[in-house]
């Protein structure tokens, strides 16, 4: 059996892995769903100096009290520059790590960088005009390909605004992460924002899989994302 951990993206908290989650569990797996400081239930703690590498100590944290070691680390959208920072400095506890439609960095590398021009540039806007120079509102959720009534329902009330110095803070690495093998999963059918992202986990020989759905895929395809992680964890544990 597998011991997951789920770190969510922007605007959300660990709510929104209750659909791969509970699955997971019923096979028999052990899941964590942290929210990251200022996030979640968490959105209380929220505060211009939580970053990175906040971020980074939350999931950091966790592994090393929970004691847990040959961790598959999931991390969703943003949350590909967390599971990369705790995987640097953890790499002895990381089986593998799972970047879903997330971001894929290097040392130095600030998520603001790796968006998309045009996208960087909207969100840099709706921090200045809206987030008070430190917030990043949440968008749209049919932007990010969720459409379903009941979905916008549940997920609309529970998102909060995100910390912009997450996005402008670099990641800073060892080069211990290479240490750590790592997978991809990407999802298509949206925007695609994260396709250059996709793109270079390709370049780096990792594992790719893609899912036919919308950026929020543990929501919008909560099936498909159960049987990917497994498979990928599977094929690491394999090889």
């Amino acid at each position: 059996m597998t011991t997951f951990v789920l770190v969510h993206g922007a605007w959300h908290g660990g709510w929104c892995w209750r659909r791969v989650a509970g699955p997971l569990r019923e096979a028999g797996h052990t899941v964590y769903t942290p929210s990251l400081t200022g996030l979640g239930e968490r959105a209380h703690l929220i505060g211009p100096a939580v970053g990175l590498d906040t971020h980074i100590e939350d999931i950091a944290r966790l592994i090393l009290v929970e004691d847990l070691s040959e961790v598959v680390l999931v991390g969703h959208s943003y949350a590909g520059q967390v599971v990369t920072g705790v995987a640097d400095r953890l790499p002895d506890r990381i089986a593998l790590r799972i970047h879903l439609d997330a971001f894929v960095p290097g040392d130095g590398d600030r998520a603001r960088d790796l968006l998309p021009e045009d996208v960087a540039h909207h969100w840099a806007e709706s921090v200045a005009e809206r987030g008070f120079g430190w917030l990043v509102p949440p968008r749209s959720l049919e932007v990010l390909g969720v459409t379903d009534p009941g979905d916008l329902a549940w997920l609309e009330p529970l998102l909060t605004p995100h910390p912009w110095l997450t996005y402008t803070q670099p990641l800073r690495l060892t080069g211990a992460a290479d240490r750590v093998p790592a997978a991809y999963l990407g999802c298509t059918a949206w925007k695609d924002v994260f396709a250059g992202q996709r793109e270079k986990a390709e370049r780096l020989g990792w594992p790719v899989l893609t899912i036919g759905t919308g950026h929020e895929a543990m929501v919008t395809a909560p099936d498909e994302t159960v049987s990917a992680l497994l498979k990928l964890a599977a094929e690491t544990a394999s090889g």
